[in-house]
């Protein structure tokens, strides 16, 4: 239903842009475009900020594993 309602929106919006003018209608246009794909590269940028701070914790075996490669290193 949010599809159809999309499409419907853009539709009507679209029209409204090519009523406007070539001038006025493009420059609305293309502050739509390209405030959407800031806003867009903010997301993500938050995300990937949000998938850094989160680092899984080691299960017993990895830990062991860590020690062992430290330990390795600290020896040779």
């Amino acid at each position: 239903m949010h599809l159809v309602l999309s499409i419907v929106l853009s539709t009507i919006l679209g029209y409204l842009l090519l009523i406007m003018g070539p001038l006025v209608g493009g420059l609305i246009a293309f502050g739509i475009i390209a405030g959407t794909l800031f806003r867009g590269l903010y997301l993500l940028s938050e995300v990937h900020k949000m998938l850094l701070k989160e680092k899984p914790k080691l299960n017993k075996a990895q830990q062991a594993r860590e020690n062992y490669l430290k330990q390795r290193d600290e020896l040779g």
